[in-house]
């Protein structure tokens, strides 16, 4: 499936104050414009009923100011998919029909998002599995163009900040599958054209076992690109393997602690420390069969990645973005829900300062890394 010019990303616009681009500016409050009072309660949020009486008070509040200056950056929620099947949702309102739109990530302090164009089904061959991610890029765009006052799609770290500063949630594309690169890099090149960030290796025949020779030169285009390597999914050997080739800090963009529930798509403490070596981030969903069904036991997980991986490689990835039916943790049903596991923290002693790395600053630093290692790759001369 040839991909269309539509498919083509506007380059968002840049910022016209370059030097104050990592300092929060008055816009950035409009992500996080309630108080502890007003944080929605009721079906699908994060409701009253479902907090702790420990999280309750000063805690929130506290968690509420820290949000304003140091939003959530999301590693991955599925609404695109969710979108491409059900087109007809506005996420400009709230919407029973979906667990994401723009007024609940704002109620949640979201000021970056990273919206998965995974296919769900496995077993699809490569040329769809390529088409259908074209497809998912396409909504993607669409979306950015749809809700401009809300989103901005978002290329590089510099784009996140800039969009934090001027109100909007920056939007990164990917993670794409990595079994659309069969024996060549061009797909993996026109990705990066079409704006895509990630790229995640798990389920593709250079990355099964082990990592090929294919697989290698995958992750040095990659490095050369600024695009980050994903490795959920991977096994704990291909995982630690990608994490020793890539010279780029790499990411699980949604996972949990296996230490504490042996899921199949949970990280091990192995993977947990390969990741701390590299320099990378372990991002903490909010599935229920991944974390168990309460905000504590998410906390739990947060807290166990931060011992393992250290407080540099923490971040979140809650797997937002789907329609009904799907469980969650009592308390964080929707993006609304981030305040209260912020306060929860906060009781548990966190710091304001880890709590802003978690949030906001290591998924800010790892896409600056990233960066640096893509120019000091296009300016090493060849031997």
């Amino acid at each position: 499936m040839a991909a269309s010019s539509s498919l083509l990303p506007p380059r968002p616009e840049p910022n016209a104050m370059a030097d104050l681009q990592d300092e929060p500016q008055a816009a950035c409050a409009a992500h996080t414009a309630y108080t502890a009072e007003t944080l929605p309660v009721g079906p699908g949020s994060a409701g009253a009923e479902d907090t702790p009486a420990a999280v309750a008070g000063s805690a929130l509040e506290r968690a509420v100011a820290l949000l304003s200056v140091h939003p959530v950056a999301d590693g991955h929620n599925t609404l695109v998919w969710t979108l491409r099947q059900s087109p007809y949702h506005d996420i400009d309102t709230p919407d029973s029909g979906v667990d994401t739109d723009i007024p609940r990530l704002r109620a949640g302090g979201v000021g970056a998002q990273f919206w998965s164009l995974l296919p769900p089904d496995d077993a699809a061959g490569a040329d769809q599995v390529l088409s259908d991610t074209l497809d998912q890029i396409d909504v993607a765009l669409a979306l950015m163009r749809r809700y401009p006052d809300g989103l901005s799609l978002a290329l590089t770290a510099d784009d996140m900040a800039d969009a934090r500063n001027r109100g909007r949630i920056a939007s990164f594309l990917g993670p794409v599958p990595g079994r659309t690169l069969t024996d060549s890099l061009g797909a993996l090149r026109a990705f990066h054209t079409l704006g895509v960030r990630i790229l995640a290796p798990a389920g593709a025949p250079w990355a099964g076992q082990e990592l090929t020779p294919f697989g290698h030169e995958v992750v040095k285009e990659m490095n050369r690109l600024a695009m980050l390597v994903d490795l959920t999914g991977c096994t704990p050997e291909v995982a630690c393997q990608l994490a020793g080739a890539s010279k780029a800090p790499v990411v699980v963009s949604h996972t949990a602690a296996a230490a504490l529930n042996p899921h199949p798509g949970n990280v091990t403490d192995e993977v947990l420390l390969a990741l701390r070596a590299a320099q990378g981030l372990a991002m903490v969903t909010f599935d229920a069969a991944q974390t168990g069904d309460s905000l504590h036991a998410v906390a739990d997980h947060v807290e166990h990645v931060r011992a393992v991986a250290g407080p540099d490689c923490v971040g979140l990835g809650a797997t937002f973005g789907t329609e009904p039916g799907v469980p969650r943790p009592t308390g964080l049903t929707d993006p609304s829900g981030y305040p209260r596991l912020i306060a929860e923290l906060l009781e548990r002693g966190w710091s304001e300062t880890d709590l802003a790395l978690l949030t906001w600053g290591n998924a800010q630093r790892v896409l600056r890394d990233a960066e640096f290692t893509a120019r000091a790759a296009q300016h090493r001369r060849p031997a």
